[in-house]
């Protein structure tokens, strides 16, 4: 009976020491890998912005004399073709006085050109006397031509459209008395619009006239448009305080729709990762990769990226496996093991 108590007392010892051993081993962790590769992506700045009439894109309308608006025959946001009557509009009694004084003028002066013309021809006129006649006429006719270029001239005025466009905003309302030069309707060219978006003013430099854009409508089910930087200001927005900058389409665009721009400054070369397998702490970005079963922590400079890709430059081993998945579980060194 001893030897079997002492055959006993060993196996038990031995499988103690066997559940000891199984305990200080240290844990692996499952990981997902994959082989490093070297690639290119594009060097994006993001931006938002919005579709706005460009600097030559659009028109105020105006009279400069006094009036008032008798008809609005357009509606904001309604395209229109040059020619178009926008509305109907009646110059005050005092501005039709003017012009009609004018043509008075015009007329008397034509008299009395024609009338000297007679009598120099009868030789009771002089030439300097004719010369002041002609001289009268042609200031006459001046003064009534700039009135006509300021207000036209009639009293009734139909507003047209100057070009094909869009009604961008009516700025009076049927009845009201205006004063000289006040607005009546904003129109916008049909191409007139740009897209003006905000760039932090640290990425301002990266930022080239010409360079791709692509826009990416914030209303679903939009498609994306490709655009071409064509604008950048020197100034910050005092509103935003960021830099605006504008974005020309070769389609048409909604004024006032809403866009996210990617502006491709450039190319990043470089290791091309998945952005969740770079990790950060206090000494710098760093990712693991596999070597026999360990994880090895290489340090990396973060160069760009996308929303799920970034390239990174740094001591890669394109023989090791490159720790995609699991990664945040690890330290230098800590056992792992692979899908």
């Amino acid at each position: 009976m001893s030897a079997v108590r002492r055959c006993a007392a060993g196996v038990a010892t031995l499988l103690l020491s066997c559940v000891a051993c199984a305990e200080d081993a240290p844990a692996s962790v499952l990981v997902k890998t994959q082989a490093p590769r070297r690639g290119v992506l594009p060097d994006i700045v993001t931006a938002y912005g919005m579709a706005n009439p460009a600097i030559n894109g659009g028109m105020t309308l105006s009279v400069q004399a006094e009036g008032r608006v008798m008809r609005i025959d357009v509606a904001a946001g309604q395209t229109v073709r040059a020619g178009q009557v926008l509305l109907d509009f009646r110059l005050s009694a005092a501005a039709t006085s003017t012009y009609e004084q004018a043509l008075s003028a015009l007329k008397l002066a034509q008299q009395q050109q024609a009338r000297t013309a007679r009598l120099l021809a009868q030789q009771l006129a002089t030439g300097d006397q004719a010369a002041q006649a002609d001289k009268a006429v042609s200031d006459a006719q001046a003064a009534l031509t700039a009135l006509e270029k300021e207000n036209g001239g009639k009293p009734q005025q139909l507003i047209a459209a100057p070009f094909d466009g869009v009604v961008s905003a009516i700025r009076v309302s049927q009845g009201d008395r205006l004063q000289p030069g006040a607005a009546l309707v904003t129109l916008t060219r049909r191409n007139g619009l740009v897209v003006t978006v905000g760039v932090e003013p640290s990425q301002r430099a990266r930022l080239k006239i010409g360079q791709p854009v692509r826009l990416e409508p914030l209303t679903e089910g939009e498609p994306a448009l490709n655009g071409t930087l064509i604008r950048v200001d020197h100034l910050l927005n005092p509103k935003t305080r960021l830099i605006d900058a504008d974005v020309a389409v070769a389609g048409e665009l909604l004024q006032g729709e809403v866009f996210r721009a990617r502006i491709q400054t450039g190319e990043l070369k470089g290791w091309v990762v998945p952005r969740d397998a770079v990790l950060g702490d206090a000494r710098g970005d760093f990712l693991f990769q596999a070597a026999d079963g360990k994880a090895v922590r290489v340090a990396v400079r973060r160069l760009g990226g996308d929303d799920d890709t970034s390239v990174v430059d740094g001591p890669l081993d394109p023989g090791r496996p490159l720790v995609t998945l699991g990664n945040y579980q690890l330290s230098d060194g800590a056992a792992l093991r692979q899908e």
